[in-house]
């Protein structure tokens, strides 16, 4: 397991990719649409989502193989995503949101 991102609820996703990009120096947007911005600053990946979509919460990254196990085990349905990783969520004490994620194998063309 494996840190993976911090996401936080915000009524506006461009306006908060602009806020952290001007505030944390060296900061760069991996990915920004209407419904979702993902940024990389300082080493760490801030996700902002719509409160009607997503949770607050703490992202750990698995093996496919991982996240099926422990879904199992907590017995919760995995969702998959456009960006073809797969995830569930889980509700820690005090109610902070736990997301367990899988990103799909990434395979390099032209190497064996």
């Amino acid at each position: 397991m494996q840190f993976d991102h911090v996401a936080q609820q915000v009524p506006d996703i461009a306006a908060a990719l602009e806020w952290w990009s001007g505030v944390v120096p060296g900061a760069r947007v991996l990915h920004a649409d209407k419904t979702w911005g993902l940024l990389e600053a300082a080493g760490v990946k801030l996700a902002f989502v719509m409160a009607a979509q997503h949770p607050n919460h703490l992202a750990f990254k698995v093996s496919g193989e991982e996240l099926d196990r422990l879904a199992s085990l907590h017995e919760v349905d995995v969702s998959g995503h456009r960006d073809g990783s797969r995830s569930f969520y889980l509700e820690g004490p005090g109610g902070q949101g736990v997301e367990v994620i899988a990103y799909p194998d990434v395979v390099d063309e032209g190497v064996e």
